[in-house]
């Protein structure tokens, strides 16, 4: 096992890109603590581990809530014992369709408060953890429209994943000799529950493929390899940097 005896928390990790994560660093032998609002969908996720012989816990967590943040790390430590691993993941989407006098402060504020001030709480309140074992590992999932823009994407939604990335960069810069790395995952399309609900509209679907150069959308599994990589000892020498995982979107 490529993780044995690590302790992990994953933000969003109910289902889509989250799920994927925790199922596989379940089974290369991190315990895993889930942090959604999606009690249903995360109790699945934990049952299905510790039924294969892992160890997982569900904390409820609005990542919007510092004190939910302080909820849930307290909870791993006392569980664990622990943490090494944080991967700030949940992050929710907009309308790509509407136009920057159609979004509204509440529109804008909603998005930024989940991806970019969830990832804000989320480090800041697990780096002190992760200092007192002698260091950790932070990934921040961005996506591929935080590098580039995009005409399909929600504008706020774009910002925010901008935000995340550069936000990794600094906070690695500032922990590169305390023995914590950070570093972002940007996915192009995956295949989940949001991008299914973007995909609604045909036309749109159809302008986000022709733009894939693998002419198809990824697997959580294909971004969870990669998620896996950046929280292992095997990238001990990667920090403050970005791993793109999208088909060859950003190549063109």
């Amino acid at each position: 096992m490529r993780m044995e005896g690590k302790v992990a928390i994953i933000s969003g990790g109910a289902r889509g890109l989250g799920e994927a994560q925790a199922l596989l660093f379940a089974k290369e032998g991190v315990k895993v603590v889930i942090g959604d609002m999606l009690e249903n969908e995360a109790m699945k996720v934990v049952t299905e581990i510790n039924d294969r012989g892992g160890e997982a816990l569900f904390i409820k967590l609005d990542v919007t809530c510092e004190e939910d943040w302080r909820t849930i790390i307290d909870a791993t430590i006392e569980q664990f014992g622990k943490l090494n691993v944080l991967v700030n993941n949940a992050g929710i989407g907009g309308d790509g369709r509407l136009s920057i006098e159609e979004v509204s402060e509440e529109m804008w504020d909603d998005v930024m408060a989940v991806n970019a001030k969830g990832v804000f709480f989320g480090t800041k309140l697990a780096i002190p953890e992760m200092l007192k074992t002698g260091g950790g590992s932070i990934i921040n999932i961005s996506s591929q429209i935080g590098i580039v823009g995009s005409d399909t994407s929600d504008l706020a939604y774009q910002a925010s994943k901008g935000a995340v990335h550069i936000f990794t960069k600094a906070v690695a810069l500032r922990y590169a000799t305390k023995g914590i790395r950070v570093n972002s995952v940007h996915p192009g399309p995956v295949q989940t529950p949001m991008l299914a609900e973007g995909f609604i509209d045909e036309q749109r679907r159809r302008k986000v493929l022709s733009r894939i150069p693998m002419g198809r959308v990824g697997k959580p599994e294909e971004v969870a390899y990669g998620v896996l990589f950046l929280a292992s000892d095997e990238a001990s020498f990667v920090t403050g940097t970005e791993l793109v995982i999208d088909g060859g979107y950003l190549a063109q």
